[in-house]
């Protein structure tokens, strides 16, 4: 069966889908996306991810290009046409298209794409026994928080952690502060306490991230929404990573450094339990 994607009003035979050459999410980055995992049917945390798209798009100077009602109905089409009940959906909103000019244009009208492919769960192995990370300068723009295309410096990162054999990189502002991942949100366990950094423009507040805080919220755990310090995570009781296509991961290495017993501690899979029980019975 071809994969169909979504452009501009059209389903698509996916390698014949694509934009003009003058769309300005091509030439300036001028563009949002969001990522929602699809499990069982169901998009899940499907209200956090419009609420972030909204925002995502306000924050630049743009609107929904749809109701949330036609987006979802677009959405539903997409999955029946590809027949996917458990996958992920990626969706982009540019400017559009317009004369080459760094301004915005009048009267351009917004451009949407959207795709979706399967997706696997995280592997068996690396979630049992947990993965590495590696540390390196953050050089992103100053707005992270909204959850634009200009994904050049994450890259670079996660081609650094490519490079090492690792996981993931997480990214160290120039105070030592970890940030976030390149496509993921950090955090640590230090005595009682789960950490991660607060929701400011430094991060992009992950969905999962807000979910499984109010998972720890709802178990009573001790929560600091704060920065903390590559060496602090470096001497941390747990560490993990969260994001919407890796779930939960668990961190037994940062740089050279092993983490806790080297092995998932009990406030990780506590909360990975919770979130599993969330993707199959969660709502949207």
């Amino acid at each position: 069966m071809p994969r169909i994607s979504y452009v501009n009003g059209q389903y698509l035979r996916h390698r014949e889908a694509g934009v003009h050459i003058e769309d300005r999410g091509y030439q300036f980055s001028d563009a949002v996306y969001e990522v929602i995992a699809v499990v069982g049917d169901r998009l899940v945390d499907e209200i956090r991810h419009f609420d972030r798209l909204a925002r995502s798009l306000g924050e630049i100077g743009m609107e929904m290009p749809y109701s949330r009602a036609h987006f979802v109905l677009k959405i539903r089409e997409l999955l029946r046409l590809n027949r996917i009940r458990n996958g992920s959906l990626y969706i982009q909103v540019s400017r559009g298209v317009a004369k080459r000019d760094h301004k915005f244009p009048e009267g351009a009208k917004l451009a949407v794409v959207m795709t979706v492919r399967p997706m696997a769960p995280p592997a068996a192995d690396l979630v049992r026994d947990g993965v590495a990370v590696i540390t390196v300068p953050d050089i992103r723009w100053k707005r992270p928080d909204i959850k634009a295309v200009a994904l050049l410096p994450n890259i670079l990162a996660k081609q650094e952690a490519v490079r090492a054999g690792v996981y993931e990189a997480w990214q160290v502002n120039e105070d030592g502060m970890v940030t976030e991942g390149t496509s993921t949100n950090a955090w640590i366990v230090s005595g009682k306490s789960l950490i991660t950094h607060a929701p400011d423009n430094a991060i992009l507040n992950g969905v999962t991230r807000m979910a499984l805080l109010e998972m720890a919220r709802d178990a009573g755990l001790a929560l600091e929404e704060r920065a903390f310090s590559a060496d602090e995570a470096r001497g941390a009781d747990e560490a993990f990573l969260t994001s919407t296509t890796a779930f939960i991961m668990p961190i037994v290495k940062i740089d050279d450094a092993t983490i806790g017993t080297g092995m998932p501690g009990p406030y990780t899979k506590a909360l990975l339990e919770r979130y599993s029980g969330h993707l199959w019975h969660g709502e949207g």
